[in-house]
């Protein structure tokens, strides 16, 4: 099999500065060849100097880019966009201000076609530093497209205090704490840092370890947002060696009943009697896991557990983590 194509799912209310990063990317000379997918409602606004070729749906770019537009449904313009046998280096789909991106993501672990030619590399979401915060108190979307993401790039940071910063990305933490964050103006964000995360890579996540993602806290904390979202995280952690059985068969009844409310989950566990660590990933009720990476001999073997979501019930979290424990009763 060919090499498969990485794709970056850009997100962002509207106003957050997509537009801009996407006639940067569609304009520069970067050396690069990249697809961008953008949605009907998009106004990519192209220049007419730099377009080379078109047709109906596709305006290619003189640095060798590709532009097109969603017509319809996204998986059809992904299979004709892949159908015409381009060498892309990465794919970048834009979603509308409004949309919750979450249907984008489970369209890459659900389409055997897409699964074969590309694979889902991240989730990043620009932010509008100035009005970012009266956003997450009326808008549902834009605390979506904040908690799925994995990069959180705070834009227009010139148009907001230090002090104000400082408070946007403690708030994004509360919302995601597995997020990264990066701050630009004008999206002047470098695409190395955007592109090849690896994100969506449990094998990436076994060799980085949960310790070295940002913003992981105990949801036990006092603080409390300024807003209620509605959206929260709960983190959970346990030294004691876990029923491998156990915590696939709670992971699994857990995102079948509560899985339209649980974002994002990603987790390390230590299983008893296995030498490798068991990582797992979810995005609503779709649930990836897999044995990755032995356990270092000087390593802790703890078990850590992130979920991202909505009216996310702690102590039934907990108490059904903690009875997966190797020698514990039935889980909850």
């Amino acid at each position: 099999m060919e090499r498969r194509i990485p794709v970056t799912v850009l997100t962002g209310y509207l106003g957050a500065g997509k537009t801009t990063l996407l006639n940067r990317i569609l304009s520069e000379d970067h050396g690069r060849r990249y697809a961008v997918i953008v949605n009907e409602f998009g106004e990519i606004g192209i220049d007419g100097d730099l377009i080379m070729n078109t047709d109906e749906e596709l305006f290619e770019m003189n640095n060798g880019c590709i532009c097109c537009t969603v017509r319809g449904d996204l998986i059809r313009t992904l299979h004709g966009l892949l159908g015409k046998g381009g060498n892309f280096d990465a794919i970048i789909i834009e979603t509308t201000g409004l949309a919750d991106p979450g249907p984008v993501v489970q369209t890459f672990f659900v389409d055997h076609f897409l699964q074969e030619r590309c694979f889902l590399d991240s989730v990043t979401t620009l932010i509008d530093a100035r009005h970012i915060l009266l956003r997450l108190a009326d808008s549902r979307e834009a605390v979506e497209q904040i908690a799925l993401a994995d990069l959180l790039v705070v834009n227009k940071t010139d148009l907001a205090t230090e002090e104000e910063l400082r408070a946007i990305e403690a708030r994004l933490g509360d919302i995601n704490p597995l997020a990264a964050i990066h701050r630009s103006q004008r999206a002047d964000l470098a695409l190395d840092h955007v592109l090849g995360r690896g994100a969506f890579d449990i094998g990436r996540i076994a060799s980085l370890g949960m310790d070295s993602t940002p913003h992981v806290h105990d949801d036990t904390c006092s603080h409390e947002p300024v807003h209620d979202s509605g959206i929260r995280s709960v983190s959970l952690s346990s030294e004691r060696p876990m029923d491998g059985g156990k915590i696939s068969d709670w992971l699994n009844d857990l995102l079948a009943r509560k899985g339209a409310d649980i974002l994002r989950a990603k987790g390390i566990v230590a299983v008893l009697g296995e030498q490798r660590r068991l990582v797992f990933q979810a995005v609503h009720m779709l649930l990836e896991g897999d044995y990755q990476g032995d356990w270092k001999p000087e390593e802790a073997r703890r078990s850590r557990l992130v979920f991202i979501g909505r009216n996310l019930d702690q102590s039934a979290l907990r108490e059904g983590f903690e009875s997966c424990v190797a020698g514990a009763g039935l889980c909850a």
